[in-house]
């Protein structure tokens, strides 16, 4: 029956007003005292708030009635809540392309791992049709780094974006404004009312925009530690295991990786430096840490696509995408699809705007690197300009950090432990004090944290 409710979210049944026999009230009501909302009660509600029958005051009482509530809401209402996001506005449907794969990231600090995983994946014959969002915070996001490429577009309509999935088979875009309303009145409204920290609405909003926009197999990546909004393992296990039900509910092939985000993820923190490091991860030059989680990230979702029998066998053809360079190619390919300079394969350094690189020197006693703070190298980057404070905030392209720290990392006074990216010779200074604070040197030997913690199936 789930399966039924997103393939034909645009039927009457699915668009009707909340019930005349129901008063937002009671749902509030019935919300905070742990009561069962019926799946007939949910899509009600979640049709009026996207209506505007429900009020935004009456909203955001049930938004922290979610929050506090005991016992939490169960699987099934998660799961009626999430379709029911989805089915407020338009639902894609791929399946006539066979296996379509997307890639879902809860964020972290250096996280540009769309733009290597998916012309990977793509290049193994696996269509990949994702909507992306923009960034908030220390970095842009997945938008923001493709649109430093000259000319892309990241407003493809539905039509372009289905007929690039067909013909190309590799497309990255923004989420067209049909696509789960319901989610971005409820988000707008989680963000200023202290409700974003709720495992079964961040589950929901994540997995509604995944379900109406098309794709039938998913890896969802968790990140987990001090760069990212999880800090605990049970905290990113519970919203793993939460997503893949969900998914796993409607008849979508799903998995999460929970990995690590207690140092940055590769080198580059910042929009068109991102793109520089993972172009150059294509032709089998980035981070090795970046490398190893975009391979095994890129081998999960054909594994999942049943292109291969076993882990082994799907990291040797991920890894021959790059040696062959049929991955390097699919990201041309989706570049000229959407309009960008294709040359910036090529020649990546003379077509990205890249500010001037401002060396940063370790200053300390010598030991090995037991820390590299990511918020610090993420919030450096942003108050030079490469992220958002709020909404609507312009982003510089050419700003950001390299950092060469990792943890484990033996290091003397006087190493390169970072650059700075900037032509606003104002901010280099605080930069610089910032980046060198950023990381803890001691005398013993701290092994790094593992790439991928554990695979929630």
């Amino acid at each position: 029956m789930r399966a039924a409710l997103v393939k034909y979210a645009g039927s009457v049944e699915l668009k009707t007003e909340l019930s005349s026999h129901i008063k937002p009230v009671d749902i509030i009501t019935k919300t905070k005292h742990g009561e069962t909302l019926s799946q007939e009660e949910i899509f009600g509600w979640v049709n009026g708030i996207t209506s505007g029958k429900v009020k935004d005051y009456q909203t955001s009482a049930w938004l922290m009635a979610v929050c506090l509530r005991q016992p939490p809401l169960s699987k099934d209402e998660t799961v009626d809540l999430t379709l029911a996001m989805a089915a407020s506005g338009e639902v894609l449907n791929l399946d006539e392309f066979g296996i379509v794969a997307d890639k879902h990231s809860s964020g972290g600090v250096g996280d540009k791992t769309t733009l290597v995983v998916a012309p990977m994946v793509a290049a193994c014959d696996v269509k990949v049709g994702k909507m992306s969002g923009r960034g908030l915070g220390h970095t842009g996001g997945t938008l923001d780094k493709l649109e430093s490429i000259p000319g892309f577009r990241v407003d493809l309509n539905k039509e372009e974006f289905i007929r690039q999935t067909d013909k190309v088979g590799i497309v990255v875009t923004g989420q067209t404004g049909d696509l789960a309303p319901a989610d971005g009145v409820l988000y707008s409204l989680r963000d200023v009312t202290g409700t974003i920290d709720s495992i079964p609405l961040i589950a929901a909003s994540i997995m509604s925009k995944k379900i109406a926009s098309g794709a039938n197999t998913l890896v969802l990546d968790v990140k987990v530690g001090s760069g990212a909004f999880m800090k605990t393992l049970d905290e990113a296990r519970e919203l793993a295991k939460t997503m893949v039900d969900i998914g796993r509910s409607i008849g979508m092939k799903v998995i999460a990786e929970i990995s690590d985000m207690n140092q940055p993820l590769g080198e580059a923190v910042g929009n068109s430096l991102e793109v520089l490091e993972a172009i150059n991860t294509l032709k089998g030059n980035g981070p090795p840490d970046f490398y190893e989680h975009c391979i095994d990230t890129a081998a999960q979702i054909i594994l999942l696509a049943g292109k291969a029998e076993n882990m082994e066998v799907a990291r040797g053809l991920i890894e021959r995408t790059i040696t062959e360079g049929t991955a390097l190619g699919k990201f041309r390919d989706m570049v000229r699809a959407q309009g960008g300079d294709e040359n910036v394969v090529d020649s990546p350094e003379d077509i990205l705007s890249i500010a001037a690189p401002h060396d940063v020197y370790y200053e300390g006693e010598d030991g090995y690197i037991g820390e590299v703070d990511p918020m610090v190298i993420g919030l450096t980057a942003m108050r030079l300009g490469g992220g958002r404070e709020k909404k609507g905030d312009s982003i510089d392209y050419s700003v950001g950090v390299v950092t060469k720290c990792k943890v484990g990392k033996q290091i003397k006074k006087g190493d390169l432990i970072g650059v700075i990216y900037t032509d606003d010779q104002s901010k280099i200074e605080e930069s610089t004090l910032a980046i060198q604070n950023g990381i803890t040197v001691g005398k013993d030997f701290v092994a790094p944290p593992p790439l991928i913690h554990e695979i929630i199936e």
